[in-house]
């Protein structure tokens, strides 16, 4: 599990946004199997692993606003409380977590750790306790329909740097 840098380009997404706290997550994750079926409904595919967006994050507070998002090839009109928008385009630190999505928190602190061992800036500021992220991401690649068990899932975490 070593991270690396990538670059990507803009991505265009449609998504739910939701401020929660940590029990109230299915709140925005339960709504990626909708968002496909919306996009199956109208023609438009998958164009890439659905994610979890992370605008911002205040654990003291437990305060959440967390985005749940699949890429499209090209942009789709949002409906309802459905939005399309765009991942900004930049580099990356990224690493692939195999397993239970509930071990994330380690890996991302180990994403950190690294990032600052390598005197890296990530696209984040703090204001009243919180952190506000460009675009720090957790990708889904596993289809949980093909593959049930979540301790065999593969989770990316993509974080934007300065």
């Amino acid at each position: 599990m070593t991270p690396e840098i990538v670059e990507h380009p803009d991505r265009p997404y449609v998504g739910v946004r939701r401020t929660i706290t940590m029990t109230s997550f299915g709140l925005v994750g339960d709504r990626i199997a909708e968002l496909v079926g919306w996009l199956a409904e109208r023609g438009a595919g998958l164009a890439g692993a659905p994610f979890l967006r992370y605008h911002s994050i205040d654990m003291a507070a437990d305060r959440l606003d967390v985005e749940a998002g699949v890429p499209v090839a090209a942009p789709v009109e949002g409906e309802g409380d459905i939005r399309s928008g765009v991942l900004p385009a930049g580099r990356y630190a990224t690493v692939t977590h195999h397993g239970h999505p509930d071990r994330l928190v380690g890996v991302t602190d180990e994403l950190l750790k690294w990032a600052a061992g390598q005197g890296l800036r990530w696209d984040m500021t703090e204001s009243g306790g919180a952190e506000h992220w460009g675009c720090r991401l957790e990708l889904y690649p596993t289809d949980p329909r093909v593959q049930p068990d979540p301790a065999e899932w593969d989770v990316v975490l993509e974080f934007r740097l300065v």
